[in-house]
């Protein structure tokens, strides 16, 4: 990152990293605990080659990535304040599934659950998808892999069926149930792949992620033992 690229006010911040305002709309993804974005980077220049909407990355090296800033909110900032549209949001969560599985993976690009050759995005939920004026796009690739679909399917509807909310709306909370039950419903009919047989394995290795809270660990665990009896 050069000189002129030095970090500006916070913006943003998840689990893994922190996302500060850059000049010339552009931001900056930095990971909390080191480790490298160049491989991240280097997936969505891929993907964008091949026409998936993603943001556009000016640079990556170490721990930041200087992307493009996108207008818009988030799919679940937007759910939290428009509940009626759930249906159309989990139509568009799955077109961006299946057509994001429509892609082979570079070689370069490790499998994970097993072999296959299609891109996974592994944390594709609301959170990670960005509503703006030239329609949805994808964020956070730092999870990316290769693989079969239907574990992204599985660990999308994991991530929505067993995240908290942090700080809903008081009026929306009594209705989070609902409008969380309509969502991993129609996803899951409308996704191409069935997550059922993944449930368990995906469930497992969510576990391990240090960044799952106790109580969605539990969550996680009661879903694995009841996928893992239905096998």
């Amino acid at each position: 990152m050069s000189s002129d690229d030095q970090p500006g006010p916070l913006i943003g911040t998840g689990r893994a990293a922190d996302v500060y305002a850059l000049g010339g709309q552009r931001v900056l993804r930095r990971y909390r605990n080191g480790g490298s974005a160049e491989r991240e980077a280097a997936v969505m220049a891929y993907l964008a080659e091949a026409g998936y909407p993603v943001p556009r990355v000016y640079d990556a090296s170490g721990p930041d990535l200087v992307m493009e800033r996108l207008d818009g909110r988030d799919m679940l900032a937007s759910l939290s304040s428009r509940p009626w549209l759930v249906r159309q949001y989990a139509r568009t969560l799955a077109k961006l599934h299946d057509r994001l599985h429509s892609i082979v993976a570079p070689q370069s690009l490790a499998e994970q659950f097993g072999p296959g050759d299609r891109i996974l995005h592994l944390d594709l939920h609301p959170g990670n998808v960005m509503l703006t004026s030239a329609g949805p796009v994808v964020i956070d690739w730092s999870n990316v892999s290769a693989g079969a679909p239907a574990a992204d399917v599985a660990m999308a509807w994991l991530i929505i069926a067993t995240s908290e909310v942090d700080a809903p709306p008081l009026l929306l909370r009594p209705a989070i149930s609902s409008i969380r039950a309509t969502l991993l419903r129609r996803f899951r009919a409308l996704a191409g792949d069935d997550p059922g047989p993944e449930l368990a394995r995906v469930a497992r290795a969510r576990m391990a992620d240090r960044n799952i809270r106790p109580a969605e660990a539990q969550r996680l665990q009661a879903i694995a033992d009841a996928a893992g009896r239905e096998s």
